[in-house]
């Protein structure tokens, strides 16, 4: 497994983020955790095509997921322990708050964003997020269909892969939102 390194900018945004989410919807399993903060980034590069945390997400069984974000909330905690901890119930990991939210790293949008994102999702099972974002020509779907792991995956014989899905494809349609894009990809 390759890590990438995440910045503390964008830890800081996913453990707010986190706790955000928790505040409003309750409890929160770590696949819903993870499928959300996913829709997050789909969403705001469809909306603006800049990311909400611009993480990288493989394609795994259950994915899209941000491989370094799924290993915190699944081992020990160290990179989001300042915002949250772990507990388990019946083999579900569930992601409790420990401090409360700071609006630091988020704009009028991006609470809009979280707020939208509550308002669609934030009813939903783990597995309907696991649906969702595996939809058809989603970007999960169409990275593994062009790489030829869908039925792997889909039929239980690999969990996950090395593969990372472009987001820049939500995009692909929209001249000025995949150069704004492309401009904060650049940038950083």
């Amino acid at each position: 497994m390759s890590y990438i390194r995440l910045s503390q900018n964008q830890i800081d945004k996913v453990g707010n983020s986190i706790i955000y989410l928790s505040e409003k919807i309750g409890e929160l399993s770590k696949t819903k955790a993870l499928k959300l903060i996913y829709i997050l980034d789909e969403l705001s590069i469809k909306k603006s095509g800049i990311p909400f945390f611009n993480l990288k997400y493989k394609v795994w069984k259950f994915g899209p997921v941000s491989e370094e974000i799924f290993i915190d909330l699944s081992s020990e905690t160290t990179l989001l322990k300042n915002y949250i901890e772990r507990t388990s119930d019946e083999g579900v990991t569930f992601i409790k708050p420990i401090v409360a939210f700071n609006d630091d790293e988020f704009s009028d949008n991006d609470i809009d964003l979280l707020d939208f994102v509550i308002n669609e999702f934030g009813d939903k099972s783990a597995k309907d997020l696991v649906y969702y974002t595996h939809r058809k020509n989603s970007p999960w779907h169409n990275t593994a269909k062009e790489n030829s792991v869908l039925e792997l995956l889909e039929n239980e014989q690999i969990n996950n892969t090395e593969l990372l899905i472009d987001m820049g494809a939500l995009i692909s349609h929209d001249t000025r939102k995949k150069t704004v894009y492309a401009d904060f990809i650049e940038a950083n």
